[in-house]
């Protein structure tokens, strides 16, 4: 008993002595020269790279039409001979790799029909006397794709979103320039560029400063020192003052603000201006004395033509108004003008919005990469009740990139599903939530406020926001105004360790248009070490309104973990299941039977096969689709691995930070499941998916475990 509270005080899982093994020899320094280790992330190649390789490939035998291949028949592809890929079918089946074992994922289900035909890696189960070239119809299950013609609109920069920007006007709140905001997100996160605080458009909501400056958001910022080390917190600049010497010049003109500091700005002669009805104009005048007259126009993008302006003062306010003459319309010049909403009584008030009940309900993490729509499936099996998308840029969202839209896709099984969106500015997350309320199916929209990757901090989105309370307030008011789905928010305990503040936030989160907020009780200088802070959950979720939602995240590894925690808060919507679920996704199955599951190795395989096979309906059953799912498989199984079955253990349950020891299973593929090597994670991937092709690499996100290295195999 001694021996295993000392494991247990050293966080090493306790496993029965039985099933102990001696650990393996210790890994070889990657740092010598001998030649004998490879690292796959320094052989990465240039996206230039990789496109010049792809051209060159394309007319290569194993680049089959697509027409040609769901067909079978090389005079049905309409480019003929100026097509850009091979149409020699005896080429393409003398290179093809052999097919994978098991059925066609597309053949039954679809009657007889399979959208890869000839490149299915399943082709040898189709049956000719059934097949068919012809979709059925409904055949598919999965929602919130990317349409070609909204896509080719959001390249050209000509979709309009005014909801966003009328409430953006409401707020006082600007809309930033596509130029300036790729400044300020595209910056290397190694860049030096200082940001000068003397000037007017700093600011630390990216929006007009009031006088309510002392307001207790900013209690305890200075104090962080996050001011001085983030270089993106410069909001839209200030219009400049119209005068009758500078109207129509392109020179630069200088402010004078209330503080008597001068800032320079320019005119940007390709700036969208947004036009209203002929005869209406607002201007709006700041506390630093700039005049802005804005022209806001119902759906429609103006390019300006400052050579046509034709300039008028107004008698009363002497501010000088702009008629601009319209060389194009980004739309088509018979769209409709949508005027701003004007009769308030028309809104939904918050408390009228549809809500989501997360009481009681089993709610699967966004989680990055592997929180895939084929895992989700898999967790929709095993129980879970509420499902989210794997978190997606606003700004790449806005792009139209199409493997950002593809983190929104929803599966028909996935009844309560959410998507998560992650945006540092007010003006970016408003526009994005209109664009995917307005293209997509879903139940509400999670912003991320508590992402503590570098890349993502660097740009000022995530856990940075939580250094910025002002701007946080303005992001939630302008994403809850613009659209009537649920807003909820996803945040950290705080940006710096021991210095938590969400506290002192979550009264007001629920005035500012939140549904719910989940509190993951680390800091993100805490990232994931040490176990998440519940007692700080629980104090939070007694400061918060009783209209307001608080879901708590961290550690939830068991339904006894579940079970404590909904007893410690009765007031706790539910607990949010994360990594929890990449090591046992059956823990939603153990939650509801209120049981310790000892599963069986023949039962997670089953559970493999299952994953296997929604990847395949969900990337493809062609090579490029089965080699798709099995990267998507190694990186579960980097997780799965530290799973200790409970059979094995002396002390029940597993805690999430029990680093598991080496142990032999109660048979061989248990004892494999259970490796912390790439390799046998590759075994079992080719136990489901065949061989892996040659040259094959793979090294986990999340850690340096690559299966190319000479100790792995």
């Amino acid at each position: 008993m001694d021996d295993t509270n000392s494991l247990v005080a050293r966080c090493i899982a306790p496993v029965n002595k039985d099933f102990l093994r001696p650990p393996p020899p210790p890994l070889r320094n990657d740092n010598n020269n001998d030649g004998y280790h490879k690292n796959p992330i320094n052989d990465k190649k240039s996206k230039r790279q990789q496109k010049r390789e792809r051209r060159e490939e394309q007319k290569s035998a194993k680049n089959l039409c697509p027409v040609v291949g769901k067909t079978g028949d090389v005079t049905c592809c309409i480019y003929k001979d100026k097509c850009r890929f091979s149409h020699d079918i005896d080429a393409f089946n003398a290179q093809k790799p052999p097919d994978v074992e098991g059925d066609c994922p597309f053949f039954k289900t679809q009657q007889g029909y399979c959208p890869y035909g000839l490149v299915c890696r399943f082709s040898s189960t189709h049956q000719p006397a059934t097949t068919t070239t012809t979709p059925p119809l409904n055949n598919t299950s999965e929602v919130n794709g990317l349409t070609k013609n909204v896509q080719k609109l959001l390249w050209k920069n000509k979709i309009t979103f005014p909801k966003a920007d009328a409430k953006l006007k409401t707020l006082g709140l600007k809309v930033m320039s596509n130029s300036k905001r790729n400044d300020l997100e595209n910056k290397d996160d190694g860049g030096n560029t200082a940001v000068n605080k003397s000037d007017p458009s700093y600011d630390n909501a990216s929006h007009e400063v009031t006088s309510d400056s002392s307001s207790k958001l900013e209690e305890g910022i200075k104090d962080d020192g996050i001011d001085e080390k983030f270089e993106f917190d410069v909001c839209c600049p200030q219009k400049r003052r119209k005068t009758s010497e500078n109207v129509g010049s392109a020179e630069p003109v200088t402010v004078i603000t209330e503080a008597g500091v001068g800032v320079t700005e320019e005119i940007d002669d390709r700036s969208c201006i947004k036009a209203e009805p002929e005869a209406q104009t607002d201007t709006v005048t700041t506390e630093t004395g700039v005049s802005d007259a804005e022209v806001i126009v119902q759906g429609s993008c103006i390019k300006a033509e400052p050579e046509a302006r034709t300039d008028t003062i107004t008698a009363e306010t002497g501010v000088h108004v702009t008629e601009e003459s319209v060389e194009r319309s980004c739309i088509k010049a018979e769209t409709d003008t949508i005027t701003p909403e004007t009769d308030l009584s028309l809104k939904l008030h918050p408390r009228e919005k549809k809500l989501i009940d997360f009481k009681d309900k089993l709610y699967l993490a966004p989680l990055t990469t592997v929180g895939n729509l084929p895992f989700r499936r898999v967790c929709k099996v095993l129980g879970a009740d509420v499902t989210c998308g794997e978190m997606a840029m606003c700004t790449n969202l806005l792009q139209g990139q199409a493997s950002e839209w593809a983190l929104l896709r929803r599966h028909e099984s996935e009844d309560l599903f959410g998507v998560q969106i992650c945006g540092a500015f007010p003006d970016t997350v408003a526009r994005a939530v209109e664009l995917i309320e307005q293209e997509c199916s879903i139940d509400f929209i999670d912003i991320n406020m508590g992402c503590p990757i570098d890349i993502v901090v660097n740009k000022g989105a995530g856990s940075a926001l939580l250094t910025k309370p002002m701007r946080m307030k303005s992001i939630v008011e302008v994403a809850s105004g613009t659209v009537d789905k649920p807003i909820t928010v996803k945040v950290r305990t705080a940006y710096f360790e021991g210095k938590n503040r969400i506290d002192s936030l979550i009264g007001d989160m629920n005035s500012w248009g939140a549904s719910a907020v989940t509190i993951h009780g680390r800091s993100r200088q805490q990232r994931y070490s040490k176990l998440a802070d519940w007692d700080y959950i629980y104090r939070c979720v007694k400061k918060a309104p009783n209209t307001l939602q608080v879901v708590g995240n961290g550690d939830v590894l068991s339904f006894v973990d579940w079970n404590n925690h909904r007893t410690e808060a009765p007031e706790l919507a539910t607990c949010m299941i994360a990594r929890g679920a990449l090591v046992k996704p059956w823990l939603f199955t153990e939650i509801k039977e209120q049981r310790h599951w000892d599963i069986s190795s023949g039962e997670r395989l089953n559970i493999l096969k299952d994953f296997v096979h929604f990847g395949l309906q969900h990337w493809g059953s062609d090579t490029k689709g089965v080699e798709t799912t099995r990267r998507f498989l190694l990186e579960w199984l980097s997780y799965t691995c530290r799973y200790v079955p409970v059979g094995l253990l002396d002390v029940v349950p597993q805690r999430m930070n029990w680093r598991p020891p080496s142990y032999y299973g109660r048979d061989d593929l248990e004892t494999l499941m259970a490796s912390d090597s790439a390799a046998d994670w590759v075994r079992i991937s080719e136990m489901l998916l065949g061989k892996v092709p040659e040259g094959f690499t793979f090294a986990p996100k999340h850690k340096s475990n690559a299966y190319d290295r000479a100790e792995n195999g």
